[in-house]
């Protein structure tokens, strides 16, 4: 058999993502910390791209102007040169600085070699758990051996203080016999914060009881024996386990109450996340006015010197480099452009359709889904998701994530128009808010409480929005 090699032309068509396409959606869907992050990068490694500093006019900026000003704001006469002994000699009274500042009479000038100060001395810096543990054991202890022990001990503790290995590992590791490690582990949980180096949530809480002198025999038996009923809230099970009054068990669940889970928590290093919005959402009189927020965006223009050097004469490398950088950045200064001018468009479609919850808030929110915003817009739902994403919004009633206006629908049985799930949900969290503590609400009840209000819906989506809003069931919300 043989095999015979051909060439045949064919014509196909494909869709080809350009390079340009590829910026202006990679930029779409950054938030606006990663969109300022990615122009300063491409500021520092672009020297076509420029950061423009005119206000005013950014394909004419204003060339710097020199200015020599006398100390008392006004020119010399050009017909006299004054140096500058004599500018300052009439400000300036040299001879009671020199008694001020110098006892001896001499001016010392310190010299450029001189250290200067560290920036680390001007930031704050928050003490880790390790550190603090460190520093009171260094404090306590002498013995190098169990100085190591602790160290090992410390290094092994989770963001929430817990020891996360056991004596056996402790010892394998450190070389150090049982007795030793434990004498030290019992050291460390004296140490502050009270209830750290803990093994599980029992022992944490049974050292901060005795810590308090509230280790009552009913209060450690019922963290010895009973955290999984206490978790439940099912006191009635503990009073009959321990053959006790409802009220002392009461009692000493509010001393439990009182204590840390967590000891390690005041700790944390986790920086807090802070929102900027995308885009302002006013209401001036009668109308609705929306502002891009383009406070701290770098100004963006193509560099004077790059743009001029292109009519040099330079060789053909150079010049293929410089018109390279060149188109480079005038993509991203046309895909951050066309981005802005995108999530405007998109924010007013969707001021258009939630009119009613930008005049009156959550309650009025209309079920909305990204094709009614995308063939507003006439736009491709992929790019109303991308525009949506991590990108929020300041209005008349709160900061919201774009994606917070697009939500399914609920069904009334009287006749209205269908309800945003978001409002059903936020009814939902006003009639808990309103209940009796001593007897809250079931997903039965709510549900029902729901549908005499004219809105439709099963127990079992109460009970998916309720763990959505993080709110426990009817049987943990429960007060004594």
């Amino acid at each position: 058999m043989a095999i015979e090699l051909r060439q045949q032309l064919k014509l196909a068509q494909q869709l080809i993502m350009t390079p340009q396409l590829q910026l202006a959606i990679r930029l779409l869907q950054l938030s606006r910390l990663e969109l300022m992050d990615t122009i300063r990068e491409e500021l520092e490694t672009n020297p076509a791209l420029d950061e423009s500093q005119d206000i005013a006019d950014d394909d004419h900026p204003a060339e710097p102007v020199e200015i020599e000003a006398s100390p008392i704001g006004l020119e010399s006469p050009p017909e006299k040169e004054v140096t500058i002994e004599e500018k300052i000699s009439d400000d300036v009274d040299w001879s009671n600085y020199l008694e001020e500042y110098n006892s001896t009479g001499k001016v010392s000038f310190e010299g450029e070699d001189k250290d200067a100060p560290r920036f680390e001395a001007f930031v704050a810096q928050k003490e880790s758990l390790s550190d603090h543990l460190l520093w009171q054991l260094m404090m306590s202890v002498a013995d190098p051996e169990a100085q190591q022990i602790g160290s090992l001990i410390i290094g092994n503790l989770n963001k929430d203080g817990y020891l996360e290995v056991s004596v056996e590992d402790i010892c394998q590791t450190g070389g150090a016999g049982r007795e030793k490690v434990e004498e030290v582990l019992s050291l460390l949980q004296t140490f502050d914060p009270i209830g750290v180096c803990a093994r599980n949530l029992g022992e944490s809480l049974l050292i901060q009881a005795r810590h308090v002198g509230a280790d009552a025999p009913m209060v450690v038996d019922i963290i010895r024996n009973h955290l999984h009923h206490l978790e439940n809230k099912n006191y009635k099970a503990i009073a009959k386990a321990l053959k006790a009054e409802f009220e002392d068990i009461i009692a000493a669940v509010n001393v439990i109450r009182g204590l840390e889970p967590r000891p390690g928590q005041r700790f944390s290093n986790e920086e807090p996340h802070y929102i900027q919005p995308d885009i302002y959402v006013y209401k001036i009189e009668n109308e609705f006015v929306i502002v891009l927020n383009d406070d701290g965006m770098p100004r963006l223009r193509l560099n004077n010197f790059y743009q001029d050097s292109m009519h040099g004469k330079l060789n053909d490398k150079a010049k293929e480099y410089m018109q390279e950088r060149i188109k480079s950045a005038s993509w991203l200064i046309k895909s951050i452009h066309q981005r802005q001018k995108t999530i405007y468009k998109v924010m007013e479609s969707i001021l258009k359709f939630q009119h009613q919850f930008f005049e009156k808030g959550i309650a009025y929110l209309k079920p909305m889904i990204l094709r009614d915003v995308a063939e507003d817009v006439e736009m491709h739902e992929s790019t109303i998701s991308r525009v949506t994403t991590n990108k929020y919004a300041y209005t008349p009633q709160g900061i919201f994530e774009l994606k917070y206006f697009f939500n399914s629908s609920i069904n009334r049985n009287d006749g209205d128009d269908a309800l945003a799930s978001v409002s059903v949900q936020d009814r939902i969290r006003q009639i808990i808010e309103s209940e009796d503590h001593k007897n809250p609400y079931s997903d039965d009840k709510l549900a029902q409480m729901l549908k005499e209000s004219g809105i439709e819906i099963a127990r079992r989506t109460v009970a998916k929005y309720r763990e959505m809003l993080k709110i426990l069931p009817s049987n943990k919300r429960k007060q004594f």
